[in-house]
């Protein structure tokens, strides 16, 4: 009875939805301008933005996708520190090089995390008995409720789904997806978008239990708003009661980063979990969160990046593909820090005092994986060779801490993995998903995870 209750109230909100799709674009555009241009008053910037190019290879301002047009540029070293002093030792790396990296990042780019954020509580929505395959699983829907004693008019409910074996006869590895959650599921749907789209690729889950590891799905969106619109509400919203940001405050990918941390810490109470085999994956803007969790976050051990592009693992130096003038633009400067739009306005990319590989570089010695999809296929928007150069130029640092990095400086043909480095890569045959690499990535991911 109480599913059908729930069916009822989720077919009304699609019928109310459909009828004020448009209203509600209409309304995210406008604050999203608005907020914008806030943004950019408190920076001071006066001009408008440079155009970033297009993702359409047929308008006069496609972006460039010829290899022969990409022009010289150069890299910051992640082994020489600001002054010009070279790393040579692993202490000059943890105790002066990665903190100068991190701050960088956090001021130039994704943001600073503030000291102010509320606790929060985990609740059981609701169990069941499934099956992944013909694999059996219990699945536990949790919700993550944000003490906003602080300010009420804001909430913030963090939804977390987590399938591990039905029999288990110790802790298990665990894999989180950035990703959606399938409705229904025990709770109505506050935003029907999100659960109408399944969980894509089903056979993921199928085949990381059929390893004995769990899965989970964190749903982004549920910490924050994918838009400027949302960065007065969401954990940022409410951190900063219901105000604009200020322009080193965290934007949203570092908000995703925040409820997978909070995730993780949910991890470390279940005994069923072995919180010290923890994956992270997500694609596209998913792909760029589990990129900078594992960058900020050293509790997970493994890294799954798929198609993540500017402002993830592509070089953002290279002019292929997206650029940063498409990041800093109104359409996605809310993943960032309002200081990022300064390098598409006043500055270029080219003041921007990090890029990629060393983003890649703080997540050393913890292995990564870089997944592409075919350029047929896919596309080159996210330009899979300029997340293959940001790995290689990352190695360095792996080496450094006594570990093999990327293990060749040649570009691979479509379907070739490499994969015997603590950075691996594989450019898969289909389009823009990491589903092709899932059975790569497992073979990867046993030499890591192994009985101890």
């Amino acid at each position: 009875m109480k599913k059908i209750l729930y069916f009822f109230i989720f077919l009304s909100t699609i019928l109310v939805g459909a009828q004020n799709s448009d209203l509600s674009r209409d309304s995210i555009a406008k604050y999203t301008r608005q907020d914008f241009a806030q943004m950019k008053e408190q920076l001071g910037i006066t001009i408008p933005n440079r155009p970033g190019p297009s993702g359409n290879p047929t308008d006069p301002n496609a972006a460039n996708t010829d290899e022969n047009k990409v022009g010289f540029y150069s890299l910051p070293d992640p082994l020489v520190t600001s002054n010009g002093t070279p790393v040579a030792t692993e202490k000059a790396w943890w105790n002066i090089r990665r903190p100068e990296i991190v701050a960088q990042f956090e001021e130039e780019m994704y943001g600073h995390v503030p000291e102010n954020i509320p606790d929060i509580s985990w609740t059981i929505v609701s169990e069941k008995d499934t099956t992944a395959g013909p694999y059996p699983v219990m699945e536990t829907l949790l919700i993550g409720k944000v003490d906003n004693s602080n300010h009420p008019n804001i909430e913030v409910n963090i939804e977390l789904l987590i399938g591990l074996p039905k029999i288990i006869e110790k802790a298990v590895p665990l894999v989180t997806r950035f990703g959606f959650i399938t409705w229904p599921f025990g709770h109505p749907p506050k935003e029907p978008s999100s659960y109408l789209l399944s969980s894509y690729e089903p056979l993921w889950k199928q085949q990381l239990i059929s390893q004995h590891w769990g899965y989970a799905i964190l749903v982004p969106t549920s910490v924050q708003a994918d838009h400027g619109a949302g960065l007065t509400s969401g954990i940022i919203g409410l951190t900063n009661k219901g105000k604009h940001r200020s322009p080193q405050d965290w934007g949203v990918l570092r908000a995703w980063v925040w409820g997978a941390e909070r995730a993780m810490d949910y991890y470390e109470t279940n005994p069923k979990i072995d919180a010290s085999k923890i994956g992270i994956e997500g694609t596209s803007r998913y792909g760029k969160a589990a990129l900078v969790t594992m960058a900020f976050d050293p509790r997970f051990s493994l890294g799954f990046i798929g198609s993540s592009g500017a402002g993830g693992a592509s070089l953002l130096r290279r002019n292929f593909g997206e650029m940063v003038e498409n990041l800093a633009s109104s359409g996605e400067y809310h993943w960032f820090a309002g200081n990022f739009i300064k390098y598409a306005s006043t500055l270029t990319v080219n003041d921007l005092p990090v890029d990629a590989h060393e983003l890649i570089a703080l997540c050393a010695p913890r292995p990564v994986f870089i997944s592409v999809g075919s350029p047929l296929i896919e596309g080159n928007w996210v330009d899979g060779k300029g997340m293959f150069l940001a790995g290689l130029h990352a190695t360095p640092v792996y080496t450094l801490l006594g570990k093999k990095g990327m293990e060749s400086e040649e570009y691979p043909v479509i379907g070739q993995a490499l994969t015997s480095g603590e950075v691996a890569f594989r450019q898969h045959a289909g389009g823009h998903s990491t589903g092709p690499n899932w059975s790569t990535w497992i073979a990867w991911a046993h030499k890591y995870w192994k009985d101890k």
